[in-house]
């Protein structure tokens, strides 16, 4: 657990780095050389620096603060209400936790009374705008920006009046994968808490798991809707399967299959699909069998017997890259990529559709002449140093994004 001269030695370096950042402030604004923030961070004070106030004292106010039709209509409500017993009491321990719309937007909170009175002078209450646009750099607008847990502290946050916070959010994913809000827990700076993000991501999987199956998003998530009985598969930079609207319960073998499958249309032989997923591995027959055997329970008997291949309709972000890049759409690509096939996997199968995937998209960025698509790619490839580099040599001299690019370039040579 950081002691608390530790976590005043950090924030005194970030209270120094953003004054170098912010028109403004003691320090004046900083251009160039990597910065000592995390690249998500400095990416995120870049984009926002220029259209959000950091010295502004509060949130603004979302439909004049009248949120209680929007939380009734919420599909996060029920679950939310059936979690509070826990909520409150992790709330108690000296946090306050709220619970946002896609948006950004907050919807309901709970904490003891101290903390929901900290919270109520910065409009962290419902009502209250979170998103980049609105409040600049915190944990609740990298959450919902990336779909990934994310955390906070101090002068990580572009507004100065949340120098005093730390905050742990995690997305809340509907059946279908779409993220429909975000799980926050914040407290004072010098309460930072290692155990705080794995409470926080498990109390956000405890609302997924609550959730009815139809659950959808509010329509200023935006998102598509499936066919009836499509699998969902998310399969570049995580691994989730969804099948009308349930999540799969699927071990990580599965999941290669189901994978495999997706990219290979016209089906594998079950010769040079155990190939795929073994290599050389003495692996015994009855074990491959049981494998796909689930796999196919799974999705209803949707497994073809002899080629093995998918029966049922399939929504593939791997898919949905490779079809733009053949398309010629590399910022369509670049936005679809959510970062390599399956990161934990082994299997000889997907290695090699993870190399082709990476080449193709590193490719198609240092192609292309917008800086915004090195950058994005650069936020999920951290390690490819060509992105980083083309993306400095695209950014004007001026350009706030700059120290973004050289940060990530100097981790990446390092690494």
């Amino acid at each position: 657990m950081p002691q608390p001269a530790e976590l005043r030695a950090r924030r005194t370096v970030l209270e120094e780095e953003w004054a170098r950042w912010v028109p403004g402030s003691a320090g004046g604004a900083r251009l160039c050389g990597p910065p000592p923030v995390r690249p998500e961070v400095a990416e995120s004070w870049a984009r926002s620096v220029g259209t959000v106030d950091p010295h502004r004292d509060s949130a603004p106010v979302c439909d004049g603060g009248v949120v209680h039709p929007r939380w009734a209509r919420s599909a996060l409500r029920g679950p939310v209400t059936a979690l509070a017993d826990e909520l409150n009491a992790v709330a108690e321990a000296g946090f306050i936790a709220a619970v946002t719309d896609a948006s950004g937007t907050i919807l309901w909170t709970t904490g003891a009374r101290d903390m929901r009175r900290r919270a109520e002078r910065v409009n962290f209450a419902p009502g209250g705008r979170w998103d980049e646009q609105a409040m600049g750099t915190n944990a609740l607008s990298l959450a919902l920006r990336t779909g990934r847990p994310s955390t906070v502290f101090s002068a990580e946050h572009l507004v100065a009046a949340l120098h005093g916070w730390v905050c742990y959010c995690a997305p809340i994913r509907g059946p279908e994968g779409t993220v429909l809000g975000v799980l926050d827990l914040s407290s004072t700076w010098d309460r930072s808490h290692p155990l705080a993000m794995p409470t926080v991501r498990t109390l956000a999987s405890a609302v997924e798991a609550r959730l009815p199956a139809r659950a959808r998003p509010t329509r200023s998530a935006r998102a598509p809707r499936a066919a009836a009985g499509t699998v969902l598969l998310t399969c570049l930079g995580a691994a989730r399967a969804a099948r009308g609207g349930r999540p799969l319960a699927l071990r990580p073998r599965q999941v290669e299959i189901l994978t495999l499958l997706a990219l290979e249309p016209r089906g594998l032989p079950p010769q040079r699909l155990r190939a795929a997923l073994y290599g050389d591995r003495p692996v015994g027959a009855s074990t491959f069998k049981a494998e796909v055997s689930h796999l196919r329970r799974a999705l209803g008997g949707q497994v073809a017997l002899r080629t093995y291949a998918l029966t049922a309709p399939v929504a593939c972000d791997a898919l949905d890259v490779l079809r733009a890049l053949e398309a010629g759409d590399a910022a369509e690509a670049v936005r679809r990529y959510g970062g390599p096939l399956l990161p934990h996997s082994e299997a000889p199968g997907v290695l090699a559709w993870r190399a082709h995937l990476e080449v193709a998209v590193r490719e198609a960025v240092l192609a292309d002449d917008r800086p915004e698509l090195a950058l994005r790619y650069g936020e999920v490839a951290p390690h490819e140093v060509e992105a980083h580099e083309h993306a400095l040599r695209l950014l004007a001299p001026g350009d706030r994004r700059r120290p973004v690019a050289a940060g990530r370039l100097s981790a990446a040579l390092r690494a």
